[in-house]
C-alpha cells in the first residue's frame, strides 16, 4: 500500500463532496469572505485561502500558513521556496539567506525590504515553533534577537507624510 504523504490528496468517502470543492463550490455561490467560508466548512482561514488562491478564485490573502509561492510584495521572490525548518540546518541555512537579503536591503537604504526580510524570520520562527520544532525555531529567534540588539540608526531617506 502507498504511504500518502499530503492529508489533502485524499479523496473524500463515497457520496461526499471534499472540503476543497465545498470552499470552492460555496465561493462560486457568493461567499467570498474567508472567514465565513471557514467557519461554514469547519477549516482554517489559511486553508480556505490557500484553495482559492491555487484555483485562481483569489489572490492577495496573507497570514502565517499561507503558501509563499503566492508573493505577497516585490520582495516575496528573494525568499520563496528558500527557507525551511526541517531540521537545525535547514533553519540555519534559511537564517542565512534572511540575513544576507537583510544586509543587501540595509547598503541599498531600502528599509521596506528589510522590513520582509525581518517578517519572514518572524514567520518562520513562528511555524517553526507551533509545529513543536524548538531547536529550529531557536535559530530563527536568536537572528531576531541580534537584530534587536543593534544600535537604532536614524533614517534619513524616508520621512514621514504626516
Amino acid at each position: 500500500m502507498a504511504k500518502r504523504t499530503d492529508k489533502t490528496e485524499r479523496a473524500p468517502a463515497k457520496g461526499r463532496i471534499s472540503k476543497k470543492d465545498q470552499i470552492v463550490s460555496l465561493f462560486t455561490d457568493g461567499i467570498t469572505d474567508v472567514e465565513d467560508l471557514a467557519m461554514i466548512t469547519q477549516a482554517r482561514p489559511s486553508y480556505v485561502a490557500n484553495v482559492l488562491q491555487d484555483s485562481g478564485l483569489m489572490s492577495g490573502y496573507f497570514d502565517l500558513y499561507t503558501t509563499t509561492s503566492h508573493p505577497m510584495n516585490v520582495y516575496s521572490k528573494f525568499f520563496a521556496g528558500k527557507l525551511g525548518f526541517h531540521d537545525v540546518e535547514a533553519a540555519r541555512e534559511g537564517v542565512e539567506i534572511i540575513d544576507r537579503l537583510y544586509r543587501h536591503f540595509d547598503v541599498a537604504g531600502d528599509r521596506a525590504g528589510q522590513h520582509h526580510a525581518f517578517l519572514m524570520a518572524l514567520t518562520m520562527f513562528n511555524r517553526a515553533r507551533w509545529t513543536g520544532k524548538l531547536e529550529e525555531a531557536d535559530v530563527f529567534r536568536a537572528w531576531l534577537e541580534g537584530r534587536f540588539k543593534e544600535p537604532l540608526a536614524a533614517d534619513t531617506g524616508h520621512r514621514s507624510a504626516a
